[in-house]
């Protein structure tokens, strides 16, 4: 049996400890390979091999795809992913590389995936049917993503840019980032970027029986384009204002949402699931007050708006994006609004993040992502949120809210609808109090200044207190840190807005 000095026990879990997807910051990897899967290059020059590997160092197991390339010589270009150099007993030295930089294994990922090809513990689809995969003339990865890996392929002759997302982190089932954009996509609707293919992993689970979930997913590269929340952010700089573009995002997400409607199942809501949403928001709820003791002043009125859902009728639940905010739309030329990213929260169980959930929660979401817009651009500039930046944050909202109400034919200012809206709005700045303490205390006044404003029944109003915050002693200093965190996306490469880059916190 072939093997290789040092070891893949020697090298690799160090490897792993160092990349942004590992979830065990501060931890050393137990890894232990479940899966192995073998991609063949057609000109035998370069190996490759897919490690699923689980990680048992934490509390709970976490599965890792790690693909890796073998190449006799090292490659100036992929000098930044070499994961090890080791001796072969039989082939020699090899260079390892991380495979998602190498293209040879880009472009062995679309082969299989166009001609629909099984491979031990693995099989590879195309969503749409026709054509050959395309000629590859270059491949680069994306450098804004945390929990996956985006390479971007580009083709000879005038084949248009495909994008291949690695998932990092395995749970056993569909992933919605594939599965919602295929069944959007036969729909006609252009709001979603189209999906090209996919590959399907399987491994052992502990009681013998066999996951599935997937490893990869290719679909159209939105080449040229910018995320909504920089187009945002640009706006509130410059003090543009930025109600026609808003209201025109609130209409690509209700035709988002009703395609979601169309393609996949819906479910009708009773008393348990209203039940168990109010529980859900008074525990997070509690969790914010233990975590920044001070907002604990305003645990009457938090209560106050979760009553009002103990009576509601709620809508239906449908499918939705999930972890909506101005990150995840790209403004596409020609084209408007295209809705990116369905894979949701990735902190929260594979079966969650595929469920019927409210749409509004999603509108919500991006209520206050502009108004981390408007803030943001109040503290690049050393101030706090000033009245001028608050108006354009609320100029913005009531307008996506008219664009949405007016696509969907939702009447927002029905009083069922604008409380259960109101507390889904206050359950999100509240989750985002807690990010903040625990990463950016100077930004906290921002989500407090909402959950102050919702909390005392003002729907998009003043944030005349959440200055004072800083001065009770909730904002500490992180002078000199980059504010990179949940609606600033870490700054990218010239030209990587066909993806919009993950966002820690959320």
């Amino acid at each position: 049996m072939a093997s290789l000095t040092p070891s893949f026990g020697d090298f690799l879990p160090a490897w792993v400890a160092r990349q942004r997807w590992y979830r065990g910051t501060g931890r050393a990897p137990e890894l232990r390979l479940l899966a192995a899967i073998r991609w063949e290059d057609p000109l035998g020059e370069v190996g490759l091999e897919d490690h699923l590997l689980v990680d048992s160092s934490g509390a709970e197991e976490v599965v890792y795809q790690v693909p890796l390339s073998y190449r006799a010589e090292p490659v100036d270009f992929m000098a930044d992913a070499l994961v090890a150099v080791a001796e072969h007993d039989q082939l020699g030295t090899r260079y390892i590389y991380d495979a998602t930089h190498d293209p040879v294994f880009a472009q062995v990922l679309l082969q299989h995936m166009y001609a629909e090809h099984d491979v031990p513990s693995a099989l590879a689809r195309r969503v749409v049917a026709g054509g050959d995969a395309p000629a590859l003339r270059a491949s680069r990865v994306l450098s804004g993503e945390q929990s996956n890996t985006s390479i971007v392929v580009e083709a000879h002759g005038e084949t248009r840019p495909v994008i291949l997302k690695v998932f990092r982190v395995l749970q056993p089932g569909p992933n919605p980032d594939v599965t919602v954009p295929s069944a959007v996509a036969p729909l006609g609707n252009r709001r979603v970027a189209g999906p090209i293919g996919y590959v399907e992993g399987r491994w052992p689970l502990p009681d013998g029986t066999e996951a599935q979930g997937h490893l990869a997913f290719a679909q159209e590269f939105l080449a040229g384009t910018q995320d909504a929340w920089r187009t945002a952010l640009q706006a509130a700089r410059s003090r543009q204002a930025f109600g026609e573009r808003a209201r025109a995002l609130g209409e690509a997400t209700a035709q988002v949402h009703a395609a979601l409607r169309q393609a996949l199942p819906t479910g009708d809501t009773d008393g348990t699931e209203r039940t168990t949403l109010v529980d859900q928001m008074r525990r997070r709820a509690e969790a914010a007050f233990a975590e920044v003791p001070e907002l604990a002043a305003y645990r009457d009125d938090v209560e106050e708006v979760y009553s009002r859902l103990e009576d509601l009728d709620l809508p239906p639940l449908q499918r939705i994006h999930g972890d909506l905010h101005l990150g995840q739309v790209l403004d596409v030329p020609d084209r408007g609004w295209v809705l990116v990213d369905f894979e949701g929260e990735p902190l929260r169980p594979l079966e969650e993040r595929s469920a019927p959930d409210l749409a509004l929660r999603d509108v919500a979401g991006m209520l206050r992502s502009f108004d981390y817009a408007g803030a943001c651009a109040d503290l690049e500039e050393g101030a706090a949120q000033t009245p001028e930046r608050t108006g354009w944050a609320e100029e913005a909202r009531g307008q996506f809210l008219r664009g949405y109400a007016e696509a969907s034919g939702d009447n927002l200012d029905a009083p069922e609808l604008r409380d259960l809206l109101d507390a889904l709005e206050l359950d999100k700045a509240l989750y985002e109090v807690v990010y903040e303490a625990r990463n950016r205390p100077d930004w906290m006044p921002i989500p407090v200044g909402a959950v102050q404003r919702l909390a005392s029944g003002r729907r998009a109003g003043r944030h005349h207190a959440a200055g004072e915050v800083g001065r009770t002693g909730l904002a500490g200093s992180t002078q000199g840190e980059e504010p990179v965190g949940r609606h600033r996306a870490p700054e990218p490469e010239p030209g990587d807005f066909g993806v919009a880059p993950d966002l820690p916190g959320h």
